[in-house]
């Protein structure tokens, strides 16, 4: 089951075999990336891609989550700008929240083309830069909250393994 468009196109052109994620209530293992992690916390940003939605989906069915990465993407705490998706519609009023709530929004533009970028499932991504999350927990259910969110990039206590590549090799962190 592939996270993403990009994987399942990247998939298809080197015939690997895939099947549609309706067809599953549960998966044994979902190895997934992110665009940072917290080596103390089972917790990652997610959402560079604008897929975020799906990979949520995909992680959270599966019985264990590994993330693939390299140790120039930790943080304690995490700090990366997380992304929001949200109805079109809803672009303002989500990005009003995100300034209540203490953190600065931004509309992620498309580098193709002229104007936002628009998911798979049609939405917009607003990315909230918070600075350090001191609190990844209430954070992600704040962010929930705001009208028009689809979903957010925080994938909290969701993380069982990290594999990631160090200048000496490659090392790896349990929860």
């Amino acid at each position: 089951v592939a996270t993403s468009l990009q994987s399942h196109d990247l998939a298809r052109e080197l015939g690997i075999p895939l099947t549609d994620v309706d067809e599953f209530d549960s998966l044994d293992v979902a190895v997934d990336g992110a665009d940072q992690w917290d080596p103390e916390h089972p917790h990652v940003v997610k959402g560079g891609g604008a897929s975020h939605a799906r990979e949520k989906l995909i992680d959270a069915m599966a019985d264990r989550l590994v993330i693939a990465t390299d140790e120039q993407k930790t943080a304690t705490p995490l700090s990366h700008p997380v992304p929001l998706s949200v109805l079109p519609e809803s672009r303002n009023v989500a990005r009003e929240w995100v300034r209540e709530q203490g953190g600065e929004p931004s509309l992620r533009y498309a580098e193709a083309k002229d104007g936002p970028l628009f998911t798979a499932n049609g939405n917009l991504i607003v990315d909230c830069d918070f600075g350090e999350i001191d609190d990844v927990e209430g954070r992600a259910t704040d962010l929930a909250r705001i009208p028009g969110a689809q979903e957010h990039g925080l994938f909290v206590e969701m993380v069982d393994d990290v594999i990631y590549g160090t200048e000496d090799g490659v090392d790896s962190v349990s929860f």
